[in-house]
């Protein structure tokens, strides 16, 4: 692959890069970056007029379901929806069957990544806090960071004993890997199906209270001041109180990081008012309000990433009733034409600020080593057009599922492409 991206407007939160340059691409490195290169022979022209070039996007919260739920999602399929949504990279959280919490699993969904598409998406597991995630008894932690893994969590489910929480963070912090939290007080959520509040109540549903998300933070950050050395995430957070709790805990020094998805500053709790299924999601929609403080969060750098927590689930298990449904909804192909949308074009955010929740971020706190558009570097590129305007479709949808809120939703921006491994993917 021999490429030479003319005219583009290259941002680059790790240089500091925000500039119209060219790019010349060559054996899967940026041969040449600058202002006006000539055209030399035997590259394809780009045209990148209008059009960015950024790191490439990389999604922390993936739920890939492979091994185990391959009716669902499987790597290959995950990674041409990542693709197609413009991530080079994505994590895969453990909740798989077996779940990732031993070094052969770990090993085998890298492999899977790697057969996928020829490898030009990563696949980088996250590896199980408690064997089967059952948040009794702590996985093998050297293992699992010896095979790879960027990350330990149970996610899909919290870790509820404060006992283990606290060996959790102090073996992760042996090998400088980040706890990530699925956070939640179990005893509170036992049948909740959505947000609980007035909507819930006029439509006969039980509720989740925001507490239940916020006490299980306020927990684990006594436990961090207490073992400062760890490093502890906090996945989809969901309220203003969650915000304000980690906004403080961050001026008191702690080592605290967070994430939200883009339906949970896109969509509220009346979303659920048709009673479709895919506005069903553990943490719920919630109210304008929290919305509102999630997107101060993310503009006052509180909230440092955002994740799609893409959850695939068949149309069989999701056409049922609302009670039943399992929670979750496919997100890789949408993220970033919904914060295009909603972020950006509604100056929440620049597009400096984006690309670094998007990319620089979650490789910082995964601790991947960082990608930097220059001379001589790794070509990790994603392409994006701001102004593309297109509609959501999910009859072609990469993904093997189908269960997403956005069906039919104009969205403003999205990827043409991504670069990677020595391959350019055209997206869409």
């Amino acid at each position: 692959m021999k490429l030479h991206l003319s005219k583009a407007h290259v941002i680059d939160p790790v240089t500091g890069t925000d500039a119209i340059l060219d790019l010349r691409i060559a054996d899967g490195r940026i041969e040449r970056m600058g202002p006006g290169l000539p055209q030399e022979r035997g590259f394809e022209v780009i045209d990148m007029t209008g059009k960015i070039v950024t790191p490439g996007l990389m999604d922390m919260h993936v739920h890939l379901r492979e091994p185990g739920f391959e009716h669902k999602e499987t790597i290959a399929t995950g990674c041409a929806a990542a693709a197609a949504g413009g991530f080079t990279a994505i994590a895969c959280m453990p909740n798989t069957n077996p779940a990732i919490d031993d070094e052969s699993v770990a090993r085998y969904v890298q492999e899977q990544g790697r057969r996928a598409a020829n490898g030009v998406v990563d696949v980088l597991p996250i590896g199980a806090a408690t064997k089967g995630r059952s948040g009794e008894e702590l996985a093998p932690f050297a293992e699992l960071a010896e095979a790879g893994a960027i990350g330990f969590s149970d996610d899909g489910a919290p870790i509820a004993s404060a006992e283990i929480m606290r060996r959790v963070l102090e073996y992760a912090s042996m090998y400088d890997l980040p706890v990530i939290q699925h956070a939640e007080e179990p005893t509170m959520v036992r049948g909740g199906c959505m947000h609980e509040g007035s909507v819930s109540l006029r439509l006969g549903l039980p509720g989740i209270p925001r507490v239940a998300e916020e006490i299980m933070i306020a927990r684990d950050l006594i436990l961090l001041r207490y073992i400062p050395r760890a490093r502890y995430h906090v996945a989809h957070i969901s309220t203003a109180e969650s915000v304000d709790l980690i906004r403080r805990a961050k001026a008191q020094g702690l080592n605290v990081t967070c994430e939200v998805t883009p339906h949970h500053f896109t969509l509220t709790d009346e979303a659920v008012e048709g009673y479709d299924t895919n506005t069903k999601m553990n943490p719920p929609l919630r109210p304008r309000e929290d919305v509102e403080a999630l997107k101060e969060g993310l503009k006052d750098g509180t909230i440092d990433v955002i994740a799609t927590d893409h959850a695939p689930h068949t149309v069989d298990e999701k056409e049922v009733e609302y009670t039943a449904a399992p929670f979750g909804i496919i997100g890789l192909e949408t993220a970033l034409g919904l914060a295009l949308t909603e972020l950006v074009h509604t100056k929440v955010l620049t597009l400096s600020q984006l690309i670094g929740k998007l990319s620089t971020n979650p490789r910082r706190i995964t601790s991947r080593p960082p990608i930097r558009l220059e001379q001589g570097a790794p070509a990790n590129l994603t392409l994006i057009d701001p102004d593309i305007e297109w509609i959501v479709d999910r009859g072609t949808s990469h993904s093997k599922s189908q269960n997403s809120p956005f069906g039919g939703r104009r969205l403003k921006g999205g990827a043409i492409g991504i670069i990677n491994h020595g391959m350019y993917v055209s997206a869409g």
